[in-house]
């Protein structure tokens, strides 16, 4: 069946890549569920056993708990589909599609991507709660810097003096001075008498024994809590197939030379989600940037999560690779952190938004400027953000011909931004929703009722095709063939 998608397929790829425009596919099937059964599904994948024998979530913060009001994730959700979590058999089924996906995507053109959510590889509980953990630790290591004056600075700009940090632990009853010298001396940590972000997340990182990843302070007990003891037996081994699952779409990527782009999702998932993605990363970045992690520049936090992850690539000698969006979720994310109770995450305005957008993009070209494998994707269609970008690369003296940058717009959309790009010989891609006509209709029909906002600019776009061929029709040049 998706070798038939592909067929379909070919001839639209074939024509896009002989305007100088190239594809990410992206298997947009999803389930065609009531409001009801999507909610009924996330609060039973979202809810680990214990909590609900119990019968109580309380334990968690309250982002990182499963909500019935905000259970359906397609709500208010712009071009994103959805995975619902059904079984790990489904998992399994979603692994399979994606390497066929990896290996039609190989033939369909000389710079090869696809992209991929995590949410379809395992069960979101995992994620949730390694989450909370991730973000608790972070939050840990801000306290610590407030203690010792350093709030307010970038994260990879603050860094903690290890005698006052032991200091800190110590009075807190969650280490002795002893104890937490063996953490840094074991890690090779704080040897130049300071230790910052990057420092610190080593502690808990993944590559070490799972038994010891999911480690969370508690301020009220002075103790650090594994997290994985609350889980059982099945829920471990789901939470290792998982990362089994990624590591094997990871491996057949890089095998095929295919890209391998894996998208940002809702804020209670991400820090886990991002995390993954960088564990990929640094095992199979090592020559070229073959695993692309997402970053949401409508996030508060969006600067911070680039600086900090080039930061490490820098210090570990793995290659970059990011895709920057201005994010789907905001409505959805607005809405739930008012109902549910935590802070709003997403930046105040759309201009917020753009400036964080530059902000991160103008950082990643500065390393693009002298990293020869780094690589990001500029997936906007917006024409000031394109042009910011056209200007800066000019500047920074990155020429297309490196193909170190390259832009992103869906199918169907802002082609006077995209055919361009790929004429000037820009690396540009659309990005292609394909899977069996059934399967793919629930999520097409979404995206049709909500982008119904679109159809303002869909208003420019016929305004300038009418220009484009009045001027076609004056010169005698009515028909175009590609340069490419």
């Amino acid at each position: 069946m998706l070798d038939q998608c592909i067929w379909v397929l070919g001839s639209l790829i074939q024509r896009n890549r002989a305007f100088g425009v190239g594809s990410v596919l992206d298997y947009s099937v999803e389930e065609d569920l009531t409001t009801e059964e999507a909610e009924r599904k996330e609060m039973d994948s979202c809810t680990s056993a214990s909590e609900k024998e119990m019968g109580d979530t309380s334990r968690r913060e309250k982002k990182y708990r499963a909500h019935q009001g905000f259970g359906d994730r397609r709500g208010g959700v712009i071009s994103a589909r959805t995975y619902f979590y059904a079984d790990e058999a489904k998992c399994d089924q979603h692994v399979d599609t994606f390497l066929n996906c990896i290996k039609a995507s190989s033939g369909s053109s000389e710079d090869s991507f696809l992209a991929i959510k995590l949410t379809a590889l395992g069960r979101p509980q995992f994620l949730l709660q390694f989450s909370e953990v991730l973000q608790k630790w972070r939050r840990f290591f801000h306290q610590m810097a407030a203690e010792q004056g350093k709030a307010g600075l970038t994260l990879v700009e603050t860094k903690l003096e290890v005698k006052k940090l032991q200091e800190t632990l110590a009075s807190l009853g969650i280490a002795t001075k002893a104890e937490s010298q063996h953490w840094f001396t074991g890690e090779n940590l704080g040897v130049s008498g300071t230790v910052d972000l990057l420092d610190w997340n080593s502690l808990i990182d993944s590559r070490t024994k799972l038994s010891k990843l999911l480690l969370i302070p508690n301020m009220k007990s002075g103790q650090l809590e594994p997290l994985l003891s609350r889980f059982t037996e099945e829920e471990d081994l789901q939470m290792k197939r998982m990362l089994q699952r990624m590591d094997i779409l990871a491996k057949r990527a890089l095998e095929l030379e295919v890209r391998l782009m894996v998208d940002a999702e809702q804020t209670y998932f991400q820090p886990a989600i991002s995390r993954l993605t960088l564990e990929m990363q640094r095992k199979f970045n090592t020559e070229k940037a073959v695993i692309f992690n997402t970053f949401q520049c409508y996030l508060k936090e969006a600067y911070d999560n680039v600086t900090i992850d080039v930061e490490l690539s820098r210090r570990e000698g793995w290659h970059f690779g990011a895709k920057l969006v201005r994010g789907a979720y905001m409505e959805q994310e607005r809405v739930r952190a008012a109902q549910v109770g935590y802070e709003d995450p997403i930046n105040p305005s759309y201009e917020a938004t753009s400036e964080m957008y530059h902000r991160c993009l103008d950082y990643i070209l500065e390393e693009l400027r002298y990293s020869q494998e780094a690589k990001v994707m500029v997936a906007s269609h917006n024409e000031d953000t394109v042009k910011f970008t056209l200007r800066r690369m000019a500047e920074l003296g990155i020429h297309p011909s490196e193909n170190k940058v390259y832009f992103g717009q869906l199918l169907g959309m802002c082609d006077q931004i995209t055919f361009p790009l790929g004429q000037a010989g820009y690396p540009v891609c659309k990005y292609v929703p394909y899977g069996p006509v059934n399967e793919v209709l629930p999520y097409l029909a979404r995206r049709v009722q909500e982008n119904r906002g679109f159809m303002k600019r869909a208003k420019q776009e016929r305004n300038l095709l009418w220009k484009e061929f009045k001027r076609r029709a004056i010169t005698g040049s009515l028909f175009c063939y590609p340069s490419h």
